[in-house]
């Protein structure tokens, strides 16, 4: 395997590694937000937030590289790890609307 290739697969598994965290924290916060812990949730959806982040700048840094003429070898694992940030990013998202339904049912 040339350098090139093991680059984009560790990229991948960096992505994947980054959204399973993201959906971690965002599942952490909604529970905690369940319990009616609303600060610790927002904290937590901080941290999830940040994470996604990190993922983003790696996605970011391939589109410039394929952009800038750069032939990147895409395998399944990078297609699995794209997958595991579209969910990710989904799930926060399904996250925040919970914690504010959570949030709602706290004020009645």
């Amino acid at each position: 395997m040339t350098k090139k290739i093991l680059d984009v697969e560790m990229i991948a598994m960096t992505l994947i590694g980054y959204a399973g965290e993201t959906k971690s924290l965002a599942y952490q916060a909604m529970s905690v937000a369940k319990e009616g812990k609303f600060d610790e949730a927002e904290e937590l959806m901080k941290q999830a937030t940040e994470e996604m982040l990190k993922a983003h700048e790696l996605q970011t840094d391939l589109i410039v590289r394929e952009a800038g003429g750069e032939k990147l070898d895409v395998g399944l694992i990078m297609v699995h790890s794209q997958d595991h940030l579209m969910t990710a990013i989904l799930f926060k998202e399904l996250a925040k609307e919970f914690i504010d339904i959570y949030k709602r049912l706290a004020q009645k």
